[in-house]
């Protein structure tokens, strides 16, 4: 966390902030077609959300902002900005014992960051990582949701 602490006010409005932001990009990956521009603002918005995670947020929230770094790399075919944030995922589950839903979705990310690599062998191993910790999804909705996106992997 920050060395100057924000004020109650300015932590409120900066966890607002990020979420608009990730919510915006979440906007911007399902917009079919996106235009070039379109594209530069995602990868700003998503930065600029994991930013503001940093500053006001949570380690879930920081993990969450490097996973969708990682996916926004990783749709757009940039593999190794996507391995590299997908990675920073992953450390933060590891390092504050975050599992369930972030931990496999922390591993689907670095089977996609793989996958716009061309390295299918670690696609593939990450992928069943990812299957594994997805069995630990505690809430029924989530296991829905990470199964979806798992099967688009494959």
């Amino acid at each position: 966390m920050p060395d100057h602490p924000a004020t109650a006010i300015d932590q409120a409005a900066r966890r607002q902030l990020a979420a608009d932001l990730f919510n915006h990009v979440w906007t911007l990956l399902d917009t079919d077609p996106r235009t070039p521009a379109q594209d530069v603002e995602m990868i700003h918005a998503a930065h600029a959300s994991r930013h503001h995670w940093g500053e006001v947020g949570t380690p879930v929230n920081v993990a969450r902002g490097e996973w969708q770094i990682s996916r926004v790399y990783a749709t757009l075919g940039r593999g190794e900005p996507a391995l590299f944030h997908a990675q920073r995922c992953l450390d933060a589950c590891t390092e504050h014992g975050i599992g369930d839903f972030d931990l496999a979705y922390a591993h689907e990310a670095m089977a996609r960051a793989y996958r716009a690599l061309g390295d299918g062998e670690r696609t593939a191993a990450h992928a069943a990582a990812a299957a594994e910790a997805g069995r630990t999804i505690a809430e029924e909705d989530d296991r829905e949701l990470f199964a979806g996106d798992l099967a688009d992997l494959r």
